[in-house]
């Protein structure tokens, strides 16, 4: 994926569990929107795919192994994120290698998506869980 410099592109997951709950991660301090919570993922670097970028990521934060074929997409939101335009590509995810830690962030949860909206969120963020909330 060619950088462009108007558009950065992002993705998340939905890593879900055996009950459908999925994790959300707290944004860390010192960081733009510190204490809200957020699917896990993050940019794709030039010369990446996607899902190669999320397995990536989400070895980085959360000290997990996923396959690039378990990331099955799901659905995208579209925002402003400074002076770029912001896609955000959201997988969801059943299988992974290891237990999921909070090697990026202070706090991680396991929540329905219906449970989501008591929490504060980045504005992408919020029509992915809508989405979610529908198949939930």
């Amino acid at each position: 994926m060619e950088k462009n410099p108007t558009m950065l592109f992002v993705v998340a997951a939905a890593l879900t569990n055996e009950v459908g709950e999925i994790l959300l991660q707290m944004r860390p301090e010192g960081r733009q929107m510190a204490g809200l919570w957020e699917f896990p993922g993050g940019k794709v670097e030039q010369g990446e795919s996607p899902e190669s970028a999320l397995a990536r990521e989400l070895k980085e934060e959360l000290g997990i192994d996923v396959a690039a074929s378990d990331l099955i997409p799901l659905t995208f939101a579209s925002a402003q994120n400074g002076d770029r335009g912001m896609i955000l590509l959201l997988y969801r995810c059943t299988q992974w290698i290891g237990q999921p830690a909070a090697l990026d962030s202070p706090e991680l949860k396991w929540l329905h998506p219906c449970d989501m909206d008591a929490l504060p969120m980045p504005p992408a963020d919020v029509p992915l869980v809508n989405f979610l909330k529908k198949f939930s």
